[in-house]
């Protein structure tokens, strides 16, 4: 594959509230802001193409640019998502920044990462824009 975002992730954004969980995996749950299948296609190496899938017919469109990693500098990626007109996400409208993670030259088992933050654009469903949230998104494929 020619571009570094290509394959299917799993994504999961945290609300970034300065609170400690404790262990209690209730207070962990709280935090959770979205979770879904990622999928990017294997588009020329600067462009990122794909869908964040919540399940059927709640899917959101991703289109972004991606600067290529240099030296000790790793891929990072500034993406748009947007609902699908006619279906449940159709006034959902995200911003996205990211990066992959660092591959440690002895990690063990390591899995392809991709960190970042999250912006809601748009107020939807009486929540408000400028919302913020951390993601990861872990490689699945």
């Amino acid at each position: 594959m020619s571009n570094p975002f290509a394959g299917t992730w799993i994504y999961r954004s945290f609300l970034n509230k300065p609170v400690l969980t404790d262990g209690d995996p209730e207070k962990l749950a709280a935090l959770l802001f979205a979770e879904a299948t990622w999928t990017v296609k294997d588009a020329a190496a600067n462009v990122f193409d794909g869908e964040l899938s919540f399940g059927p017919n709640n899917v959101m469109d991703l289109n972004g640019v991606i600067t290529p990693g240099q030296n000790d500098t790793a891929a990072h990626v500034h993406i748009i998502g947007k609902g699908r007109p006619g279906t449940s996400t159709e006034h959902l409208f995200y911003d996205y920044d990211a990066s992959l993670t660092e591959q440690w030259p002895n990690g063990v088992n390591q899995v392809p990462a991709i960190t970042g933050s999250v912006i809601r654009v748009k107020p939807h469903d009486g929540q408000p824009a400028g919302v913020v949230a951390s993601f990861i998104a872990v490689k699945a494929n």
